[in-house]
């Protein structure tokens, strides 16, 4: 955990970027979640006698963090996971779990490399597989 806010703390500093209290929070609070967490599990979370956090708060923290490479969303469950090589600049390649709703991420190619537009200029880029986790299809198998 304090590795990725380290990290994390590294990355902002180099990107000339602030790595705010509550950004920091809320990276802390995806890390924490150890599988896909929705924005409002995430306000719910934050200490509201310390913050005027509010929704679009966190929705901006987690743009941020997203911007920045430290957290991921999962689109199809509209949650955040965190991300384990945060900073690489590589195209995140996720395996969702249909049953325990795990997420793993894989290592992918850098973002949008191969096949662009002439002239395109990728922000993000996540694919998403869904299946069956080696955990839960061997606890299927028993």
């Amino acid at each position: 955990m304090s590795d990725i806010l380290a990290e994390a703390e590294r990355l902002c500093a180099q990107a000339g970027v602030r790595l705010t209290p509550l950004r920091r929070r809320v990276l802390d609070l995806v890390a924490r979640a150890g599988g896909p967490v929705k924005a409002y599990d995430l306000l719910s979370q934050i200490d509201r006698s310390r913050t005027n956090a509010k929704p679009p708060t966190v929705y901006r923290a987690l743009d941020f963090l997203m911007e920045a490479g430290l957290v991921h969303k999962v689109e199809a469950l509209n949650a955040y996971v965190a991300c384990p090589q945060a900073g690489h600049g590589h195209a995140a390649v996720l395996y969702v779990c249909e049953r325990c709703a795990s997420v793993s991420e894989v290592l992918g190619a850098r973002p949008g490399q191969e096949n662009k537009p002439k002239g395109f200029k990728v922000k993000r880029s996540v694919v998403e597989h869904y299946g069956v986790c080696a955990k839960c299809a061997q606890n299927a198998a028993s």
